[in-house]
């Protein structure tokens, strides 16, 4: 048997962790049918399926667990080797990969991604916007944000933001409207925006006051999946909104929404990026935290 090339293993660990080969094929720049050529010649090199396909996916056979599940640490090591190299160039660069939602990106890139553009210029930073949560190390990515209490406990975490309230606002217009209310009870009788979460469930509001918890299940006049377009509709007078406090600050500072229900706001909660802990942590991701820690000392 020809022993196969490194190129066609990395393209297969590609192909079976990114579960498609449009995506694989955008990951290693090169065409969907050449990378699926290629993992057919690598079947009939080794002789076995790897992989099943239909028009919409791509599943991995037993035989395709097996190799990807031995394959994965070696070629991390093989990353972790070049990247070791690195530090006698004088220079870092690579790319670092980083799921983020939205709110969080939205925070990199006004305050972290300035200051990493001018100390690490070689450094290209991949950044994925994504709502769900996943599990970052079978995407391939270097580091995922997510609340810091919700990081699986097997991950070296950073908060690398102020911690973040959840608050209700709305604008002065709608307020002088519809009145504001004075009690949680009061909502149900008011025009609420509510939040789709990614696994398709509604957000339900979550209001506390003197170790009092209460959570609502809201009717609501509109529903939307995107915390910007939250804030904007309640902007425009189309109800009360629930947002994370970094998505309302603008808009809260120039007066065109209000917080109210302030007795009721929940305790804070800290954002954090977290990354494994079981591996060496590659260049262009140190730069990227370490860029995290200065903006925080700031």
């Amino acid at each position: 048997m020809t022993r196969p090339s490194l190129n066609d293993l990395q393209a297969f660990v590609t192909v079976a962790t990114r579960r498609s080969f449009r995506r694989a094929a955008d990951d290693l720049g090169t065409a969907p049918s050449t990378l699926s050529h290629a993992m057919r010649a690598l079947e009939e090199r080794l002789g076995v399926r790897l992989l099943n396909r239909t028009t919409r996916s791509v599943a991995l056979t037993e035989a395709g667990f097996e190799l990807l599940g031995r394959l994965q640490p070696v070629i991390a090591g093989l990353d972790e080797a070049l990247d070791a190299v690195q530090a006698f160039r004088g220079t870092i660069s690579g790319t670092v990969r980083i799921n983020a939602p939205r709110l969080a990106a939205t925070l990199f890139v006004r305050d972290t991604l300035p200051a990493m553009s001018e100390r690490y210029p070689d450094v290209v930073v991949d950044l994925v916007v994504e709502g769900k949560l996943i599990d970052i190390v079978a995407a391939g990515f270097d580091a995922g944000v997510r609340l810091v209490d919700s990081i699986p406990k097997d991950m070296i975490a950073l908060p690398f933001a102020s911690a973040v309230s959840f608050i209700c606002v709305a604008s002065p217009a709608y307020l002088e409207r519809f009145g504001e209310p004075a009690t949680p009870d009061d909502l149900r009788r008011h025009r609420c925006i509510g939040h789709r979460v990614p696994g398709g469930k509604l957000y339900r509001w979550e209001l506390e006051r003197g170790g009092q918890t209460l959570t609502l299940d809201l009717n609501s006049s509109l529903i939307l999946d995107d915390e910007e377009l939250m804030v904007d509709a309640a902007i425009n007078g189309l109800g009360i909104a629930y947002v994370a406090s970094p998505a309302a600050d603008p808009a809260l500072q120039d007066g065109r929404l209000r917080q109210i229900l302030l007795a009721w706001t929940p305790a804070s909660e800290k954002i954090g990026i977290y990354y494994p802990g079981h591996r060496a942590v590659p260049p262009p991701l140190r730069a990227f935290l370490d860029v995290v820690k200065a903006k925080r000392s700031e």
